[in-house]
């Protein structure tokens, strides 16, 4: 048995306990409450208590894509070109990256999150077991999704299917109580009709978890209802059968089944009235990833509208390639602030609810509420500890205010899944940092010869 105790205990299920405390016993929460009264309930447990900090739900990145963690500030001088940008990324990761720099790569983005309080990651990759190991290894949970290739032509279908249900079946083999194994269908531009169908059926019957970019920008909501734009042009350039449903993004998954499987959502940038009321309807959830949208220009999406209409949305880092960090509570700030400024915006969205986004919505948009999110009994024990002690913190009126708005991935000082310490004393205890750190510089230096 543990307990950890601090000045405000956070269980985002009930309200805010000062000098309180949890107790667990191996990786389930057996109890939260007052420090005082848990400490002599369980004399003999092993106690921490870390003075001037915050104790909650570990922070939960539903939207990221590990494997090309490589790519932090190497794609930047695209970031006003969406088409040059992917085009880079692609041909970088097919062309120069190794099966083991995509590995490393995975494995540092974990670290990263590791450090920055992230206890459970909804990943999208490429090359699916790079990110599922660096999950396993770090000592994270999460669910991996693998990605489709770029399949939009429907003759190709049959064949895609396959190949994705092959790749799937082999990474489930390496599944674990902590990480689980989904699908991810890149988005209904680069997606058939025919395989999103078969794919969507298939995960209805197997109960697999869907996520899926879409309503992204305007020239994705262009390419949709009009047939125009950049990925257009290369579609009639490479003989690719490919027609525009003539409506959004969304209303094509609603027209077509795919909102049947309660889907993940990433971006939902232009996500209109009807749309979100769609979504609210077949219990889709939404990856909100307000920092990756501002950078590329794509728009504000409308994060107040989705909580008002009782939508299960997290937050997501996205890519460090379209980013640069995985900082969630960096980026549960900027969702906030931004929400502010939107023009159509009817409210604030206030600190409590924002934290709350960034634990437990994440958790719901994942499906994995029944086991984390919130620190109460019976729960998994995922938490974090966010010391207050820097000056830009002091003082503390709201602790839900202080994190919000005077907390980064910085003052993060303890990361615990399933009872396991995985950042401690300033070091994760799963990775070698240094020789991570120094093969990420490497591929770095390879990359930068054959772009110079």
């Amino acid at each position: 048995m543990r307990i950890l105790s601090a000045k405000y205990l956070l269980p985002i299920s009930s309200g805010i306990i000062q000098d309180g405390a949890v107790a667990f016993r191996d990786d389930e929460i057996v109890e939260v409450g007052l420090k005082d009264r848990l400490t002599k309930k369980f004399p003999t447990a092993v106690s921490e208590d870390f003075g001037k900090a915050v104790i909650m739900p570990g922070l939960v990145n539903c939207h990221s894509h590990l494997e090309i963690t490589a790519m932090r500030g190497f794609l930047d001088s695209f970031d006003d070109d969406f088409s040059s940008w992917l085009v880079k990324l692609t041909k970088t990761r097919a062309d120069i990256l190794t099966d083991e720099d995509i590995k490393i790569s995975a494995l540092f983005g974990a670290l990263e999150g590791v450090k920055a309080g992230v206890t459970c990651f909804g990943d999208i990759g490429r090359f699916g077991l790079a990110g599922l190991e660096a999950l396993r290894k770090s000592g994270l949970r999460g669910v991996l999704f693998q990605e489709t290739d770029f399949l939009p032509d429907n003759l190709n279908a049959e064949e895609g299917f396959q190949t994705l249900r092959e790749k799937f079946l082999a990474l489930c083999e390496f599944k674990t109580p902590l990480v689980e194994i989904g699908i991810s269908p890149h988005a209904p531009y680069t997606v058939s009709e025919k395989l999103f169908e078969k794919i969507v059926r298939y995960a209805i019957e197997e109960n697999i978890k869907i996520t899926i970019h879409a309503s992204e920008s305007k020239e994705e909501l262009s390419l949709m209802r009009d047939g125009k734009g950049f990925f257009a042009d290369i579609y009639r350039d490479q003989n690719v059968k490919w027609e525009s449903p003539n409506c959004s993004s969304i209303e094509y998954f609603s027209r077509i089944g795919v909102l049947n499987s309660k889907p993940l959502l990433a971006h939902c940038v232009t996500a209109s009235k009807k749309e979100i009321e769609l979504l609210k309807e077949s219990d889709s959830r939404i990856a909100h990833c307000p920092k990756s949208n501002a950078k590329f220009g794509h728009g504000i999406a409308p994060f107040e509208s989705f909580l008002d209409h009782d939508i299960k949305v997290g937050v997501g880092s996205d890519s460090v390639a379209s980013n640069n960090s995985c900082d969630i509570f960096e980026e549960i700030r900027f969702a906030a602030l931004i929400a502010r400024t939107r023009e159509e915006s009817k409210r604030f969205i206030h600190a409590k609810e924002a934290i709350e986004t960034a634990t437990l919505g994440g958790a719901k948009a994942l499906g994995l509420e029944d086991r984390i999110g919130t620190l109460e009994k019976g729960k998994q024990a995922d938490m974090i500890v966010v010391s207050l002690d820097e000056a830009a913190q002091t003082p503390v009126h709201d602790a839900y205010a202080t994190l919000l708005f005077s907390s980064n991935a910085h003052n993060v000082v303890r990361t615990i899944v399933a009872g396991e310490d995985i950042f401690k004393d300033g070091k994760a205890t799963n990775i070698d940092e240094t020789q991570t750190s120094f093969r990420m510089s490497e591929i770095a230096e390879k990359m930068k010869k054959n772009y110079h």
